[in-house]
């Protein structure tokens, strides 16, 4: 049953309003729902939730992420939005000027208006 149900992404934000201008704005979604608490967009063919909580931003991990083509391209547009890349030295996991490039795949990481971390990909093979 699930399998053929779409899945959506529902991304917390202890600040509704400051996240709705971080979505709509910086990264130039489009704004399909707009209610107190709970605000939809749309990227792609893609639909999320991004919603009121306390507890916004606190995830240590990657919450979403997209699927691009020309990594460089869409990095270059985001910084000239403000979007800053994060940096990581970790075991199996060094980024350079915000890339990782490992197994088929360049990668980069930036954290939303909330501290939520999201992804911009382009696979290579």
């Amino acid at each position: 049953m699930l399998a053929d149900a779409p899945l959506t992404a529902v991304i917390p934000a202890s600040d509704i309003e400051r996240a709705k201008r971080f979505y709509g704005d910086t990264l130039g979604l489009k704004l399909i729902d707009d209610r107190k608490e709970v605000v939809l967009f749309e990227s792609g063919d893609t639909r999320f939730h991004v919603y009121r909580t306390p507890s916004g931003g606190q995830a240590a991990h990657t919450l979403a992420g997209w699927t691009v083509e020309d990594l460089d391209a869409e990095m270059t547009e985001l910084r000239g939005r403000g979007v800053t890349f994060e940096e990581y030295d970790l075991p199996g996991l060094k980024t350079v000027n915000g890339v990782v490039e490992d197994s088929g795949m360049r990668g980069a990481w930036f954290k939303d208006s909330e501290g939520n971390i999201l992804s911009v990909v382009q696979d290579l093979r």
